[in-house]
């Protein structure tokens, strides 16, 4: 799993503790420097980790990296943290229930990183920026602040989108939908069937999808006002439509989907898919070593595809899921911790990364992708797809308000039915007023 059902309600509380330097000593017994790095364990496995750090360790006998890596790994950081105790390197993206990430976001916690995009990575003679991805850095998902400033460095990318069975629409003789109205009457084809057409692991898992379907709805400008809490933004007629189209869309979601999408059962939507008793959901590539051991129809496939178009023929954005890695002010080992993120951009790191299909943002490693994931890869190639990598802007915390949890987990209500579409429209507008008026 990627991460996590978003938390409704306010983020986790200030950590504390962060001026000076944290408690715990800075070296082993041995006189190394030791280096704490914590990450999470999420579908792409703990294996490569281990196997970055001992090569790492080979080329620096100075340093004694110790790797914290767990499922839920804020349950086990955040304590020694409110303790004054922090780790030195944090591997953990944002969206997730603890919003740990989020938290030290707002509250400025976080290290400038901006000198080591000019660092050269260990033992080469490229400097990590200009390994990277043209555009992967400069957004607000690695500068939260609008600013140049980069405290966010981009750990791993993959496009998301709607995951399906090719196997089934090949037996069926169906076509992916390429517009909503043709997604809509597949939908009734499909029901007719008894194959409902979506569901999701957990409703955070539509972070994806409604970043996307904005982008599409009313272009990089209209998403860019929702991110920004453009004022009374959810109020607008392009805001309406995307909702509009999204109620419908959960009106035909499995009837399992609610009572599934949660950190314990989360596998059982996706499993859906797999057993051909529900068509699309959003994901995105780990989906395939997620569950590479689960069992599956009989020519059975995994296929990615953009959202429909709104109109015939126009452009469609693909949400590009950005994994980040940083460091906490309050660290200890900043230094070393600056060279062994650059040491992450290496082409040796790369390539371990890549064997768990942890695909990094650096030129030309998509390349060493496996068949089945280098297929998704090719989504970036379609002239009419753009690529959208971004999320909410930062804004100082605001009691009450989770915007995210507003958008993506109220489908769960809009489902049962406990939600209307109005009440979720005014809702949504009620936060991000309240955000803009915070410094959004």
């Amino acid at each position: 799993m990627r991460r996590s059902l978003v938390l409704t309600g306010a983020a986790v509380t200030v950590l504390g503790l962060l001026a000076g330097c944290s408690a715990g000593g800075s070296g082993s017994d041995s006189g190394k420097t030791v280096l704490k790095v914590a990450a999470l364990e999420g579908g792409y496995g703990r294996d490569m980790y281990t196997q970055v750090i001992k090569a790492y360790e080979a080329s620096h006998p100075d340093i004694d990296v110790q790797l914290q890596i767990s499922k839920s790994i804020e349950d086990e950081i955040t304590p020694n943290m409110k303790a004054g105790r922090y780790p030195d390197v944090v591997v953990l993206g944002q969206g997730r229930k603890a919003a740990l990430t989020e938290t030290l976001v707002k509250d400025k916690a976080l290290e400038d990183l901006t000198p080591v995009l000019k660092e050269k990575v260990p033992g080469e003679d490229t400097t990590v920026g200009d390994k990277l991805t043209e555009g992967i850095v400069g957004n607000l998902n690695t500068d939260p602040y609008g600013t140049d400033k980069t405290y966010l460095m981009p750990m791993y990318y993959a496009p998301t989108g709607l995951f399906y069975n090719q196997g089934l629409f090949k037996e069926k003789g169906w076509k992916v939908p390429a517009t909503w109205d043709e997604m809509f009457a597949l939908g009734d084809t499909a029901k007719k069937q008894g194959i409902p057409l979506f569901t999701y692991p957990t409703a955070g898992y539509l972070d994806s999808y409604f970043f996307a379907l904005l982008a599409d709805v009313g272009g990089e400008s209209f998403y860019t006002d929702v991110m920004t809490y453009k004022k009374d933004v959810w109020k607008s007629a392009n805001a309406r439509k995307a909702l509009d189209i999204t109620t419908k869309l959960l009106g035909y979601a499995a009837p399992a989907t609610v009572g599934y999408a949660n950190e314990q059962d989360f596998t059982k939507n996706q499993q859906l898919v797999l057993d051909d008793k529900a068509l699309f959901m959003p994901n995105g590539t780990w989906i395939v070593g997620e569950m590479a051991d689960a069992p599956r129809s009989d020519g059975f496939a995994w296929g990615l595809t953009p959202l429909p178009a709104v109109t015939a023929g126009g452009k469609r954005y693909i949400t590009t899921s950005v994994e980040s890695v940083w460091v906490p002010s309050a660290a200890q080992q900043k230094d070393a911790a600056k060279e062994f993120i650059a040491y992450l951009y290496s082409d040796e790191a790369a390539k371990i990364f890549a064997k768990s299909d942890a695909i990094q943002p650096v030129e030309g490693i998509a390349s060493s992708l496996s068949a089945e994931n280098a297929e998704f890869y090719k989504v970036y190639e379609d002239p009419s797809v753009a690529a959208l990598v971004g999320g909410f802007a930062s804004t100082a915390p605001v009691e009450g308000v989770d915007i995210k949890a507003t958008l993506f987990d109220t489908a769960n209500s809009v489902i049962s039915g406990d939600t209307t579409e109005d009440e979720w429209q005014s809702a949504l507008n009620e936060a991000s007023e309240k955000l803009r008026q915070a410094g959004g």
